[in-house]
Formats: C-alpha cells, sequence, structure tokens
C-alpha cells in the first residue's frame, strides 16, 4: 500500500510506492489508483531504464546484424586469446540473429532452427566474459545463472523457469525484449548425471535439471512466476516464448580431456599419426575429437546435447596471454587500479617483472584470468588503505618484490 499506518490504524501522510520515501521529502508525488504513488525521482529512473542503450535493441541491429568479422573485432578488445573459440562463437550469434531479423523469408519453405552453444573449458578462460561481452555488443538482454541452484520442479532450489525471470527482469521487465536475449548457464557441467546406472532415488540436481531445461532451451511458451519461486495454480505467470532466446551453457568438464585422449590413444588414426602423445596437444586440439558418446559418458543426456549443437573450446591460458589480459584489454586489471589511483593524483606503475610474478601466481593457482583481481587486490590493499591519507601528487611502483611479499610498495612524491 502506498499509505503507512500509525500504530492506531490511522493513516500517515503520502509515501511514494516504489521507493518508500515521504511526500515532504521528494519534488513530485503523482498519485495513481488505490492509493497507490510514485515520486519524481522514481519515475526519472524509470525513464533512463528506457533509454538506456543497453537494454534495448536500436534500429540499426533490427535491420542490420554485425557481421562476425565485427562481432570478433569487439570480442578482441576485451579477450585476450582464444581466436578459434571467438570465431565459432562470432558465426554462431550471427546465424541466430539473422535467423530472427528474418523471419518470414525462408527459402524453398526451408526453416533454420535454433542454433545454442557449449562452451567447454578451465576456470578463468573467459567463457561468462565471451558471453557477456557478445551481448553488449548486440544490445541485448543477458541474464547468467547458476546451474547448481537449480533442481528438478518440485523439489527445494529454484526450477529452470527462474533462469527467464532474470532476463526478464534484465530487460526491464519488457517480456517482448528478453525473447530476443542472451541466457548463459554456467556450471553446466556438474548438473551431469551422478551415474550411467538406474538409480533408485531421483537425481533432481542432474538429470531431472536436464530433462527440465529440454524444452526451454529448445524453444517453448513458458510460464515465469513473477516473483520467482515456486509456481502455484491460482497465481498470475509471465508467458515468455523462448523460441529465439540463445542459450549459452558453459563448463570446466574436468576429467573430460582425459576421456577423450583415451580414446584417441585407442583409436589414434589422423590424431597420433605425427607422433605426438595426448599431452603434448592443446585443449583446443584434443577437443576436436570430441564426440557427443564423451559427453554422453560424463554425464548428460543425449536429449540435452542435441538441442547444443555448436561446441566451442577454450584453452588454458598460458603466461604470455596472461600478461596480456593483466595490461592490454579496454577493463585491464592495471588500468583499473591506474584510473582508480587518478582520482587520489595518484601514479601507478607495475614492472614488466611484476606483471610476470602476478601471471606466474594465477598460473600456480591455477584459477586463470579470473584470479587476477584477488591477487593485485592483496599486493595493492596496504598502498590504497594509506594513499587518501597522504595527499596527492605521488606516484607508486609495483615491483616483482611486492608482488611476491619480499617488500612492501612504496609511496614517492612526485616533483611538482
Amino acid at each position: 500500500m502506498a499509505r503507512l499506518r500509525n500504530e492506531d490504524g490511522s493513516k500517515k501522510g503520502k509515501v511514494c510506492s516504489w521507493c518508500g520515501k515521504a511526500e515532504d521529502l521528494v519534488k513530485k508525488l503523482i498519485a495513481g489508483p488505490d492509493d497507490v504513488y510514485i515520486c519524481d525521482e522514481c519515475i526519472e529512473v524509470c525513464r533512463n531504464n528506457l533509454l538506456a542503450d543497453d537494454n534495448q535493441i536500436t534500429e540499426s541491429f533490427t535491420n542490420s546484424v554485425p557481421t562476425p568479422h565485427e562481432l570478433k573485432e569487439f570480442l578482441d578488445q576485451y579477450i585476450i586469446g582464444q581466436d578459434d573459440a571467438k570465431k565459432i562463437l562470432s558465426v554462431a550469434v550471427y546465424n541466430h540473429y539473422k535467423r530472427i531479423m528474418n523471419p518470414k523469408k525462408q527459402i524453398d519453405d526451408v526453416e533454420i532452427e535454433k542454433s545454442n552453444v557449449l562452451m567447454i573449458g578451465p576456470t578463468g578462460t573467459g567463457k561468462t566474459l565471451l558471453a557477456k561481452t557478445l551481448a553488449k555488443k548486440l544490445k541485448v538482454p543477458f541474464a547468467m545463472v547458476d546451474a547448481t541452484t537449480l533442481t528438478e520442479a518440485g523439489y527445494v532450489g529454484e526450477d529452470v523457469e527462474n533462469i527467464l525471470l532474470k532476463l526478464i527482469s534484465n530487460a526491464g521487465g519488457n517480456s517482448g525484449l528478453a525473447e530476443r536475449g542472451i541466457v548463459y548457464i554456467d556450471e553446466i557441467d556438474k548438473i551431469a548425471k551422478k551415474g550411467e546406472n538406474v538409480s533408485l532415488t531421483r537425481d533432481v540436481s542432474g538429470e531431472g535439471v536436464q530433462q527440465g531445461l529440454l524444452k526451454i532451451v529448445e524453444g517453448t511458451v513458458a510460464a515465469v512466476p513473477p516473483h520467482g519461486g515456486r509456481k502455484h495454480p491460482n497465481s498470475e505467470l509471465i508467458r515468455i516464448n523462448t523460441e529465439n532466446i540463445l542459450f549459452i551453457c558453459g563448463g570446466a568438464f574436468v576429467g573430460l580431456d582425459k576421456q577423450i585422449a583415451r580414446r584417441v590413444v585407442e583409436h589414434p588414426l589422423g590424431f597420433g599419426a605425427e607422433g605426438k602423445s595426448t599431452h603434448e596437444y592443446k585443449l583446443s586440439e584434443l577437443y576436436q575429437h570430441l564426440h557427443p558418446d564423451d559427453l554422453v559418458h560424463f554425464g548428460l543426456i543425449p536429449e540435452f546435447i542435441g538441442r547444443l549443437p555448436i561446441v566451442v573450446c577454450l584453452d588454458e591460458l598460458d603466461r604470455d596471454a596472461l600478461r596480456k589480459i593483466i595490461t592490454e584489454p579496454k577493463n585491464a586489471i592495471v588500468r583499473q587500479y591506474q584510473a582508480s589511483l587518478a582520482f587520489d593524483n595518484v601514479k601507478l606503475d607495475f614492472t614488466d617483472d611484476a606483471i610476470d610474478a602476478i601471471a606466474d601466481t594465477a598460473i600456480k593457482q591455477k584459477t586463470g584470468a579470473r584470479g587476477l583481481r584477488a591477487i593485485v587486490e592483496r599486493l595493492m590493499t596496504d598502498v590504497m588503505f594509506d594513499i587518501p591519507s597522504l595527499g596527492g601528487n605521488n606516484k607508486v611502483l609495483i615491483t616483482r618484490d611486492v608482488v611476491e611479499r619480499r617488500r612492501n610498495a612504496e609511496v614517492e612524491k612526485m616533483a611538482a
């Protein structure tokens, strides 16, 4: 209700139904039906959301989908390496949105089916960032969910339809806009069947979730509870057609490479002919020999694999790639800290040895690019604690000794 009540039941003054501010704390309060009010500040927030470029498909996108080359060039600005993965994704996304933009144009009555994507690669190799950056380029709503929170309908956990609620929310409540969005389901390998043998107990967070995802991934009109949680017979539901939503599923699939390697060693034709052993191949080279049966043995059901026809494999990041990630992208971690300290009139520099040491630490911890921020944050904590109290016009140099904790970073006063 828009009106609050005192302890004796009498009504308090008018308040905004959205933010709860009283009438005397805002410039204007606009009345609606049933004692509902909205203030000028909330109206401005709604207006900005409607006008935000990132939350709507622009007119140019409606008429022209970015080409695979344009998509890859945009990905190159934010993601280092993984060229093969970026090419495959760019083509897949281009074909998906080309299909959406030409719904009535069919050649010889051929109906083009949706092709969702499965991304396989170690943690910290850029799976989530790839999906998020593509959505940013296309200016479509994006939602990321963790498959481990999902359970089969009727059990404790989230229903698979709640994935779509997050997409609708990120589309500003616009279901039509959400129907052209991208959903990234992370940790998809964690919902693998617990075993290939039939179990007496239900696998509600494994095979049960895969079964629940089948329809919405393929394309259906789903009924979504507007406030999340479980569906109730008498509750209003949001209807959303998932036919044009692009689903990208990602996971580390730990051990899958060894499974492929064992199969390839037994049948080395076309793989071991060069005399290389399996451990000498990069992951992406090994995954070129991925067969659907490998995923079935891992624990994905055949029906679910069939709805993810495009498989993208990412390599582990080597030292050179991690060095570039630390310094080169538009949102590189070093650039972020340099920009942050610049507000305090402080110049921050990293030596080449320091960058090497940060990359080596990430490799040792096996965290990939994901762990870089934590590493830099730890070594910068003391500096960022002292800087605001020292005044401006200072310089900080981060060396290998600082990264390896052999000495603390020193703040030097620069000449005026």
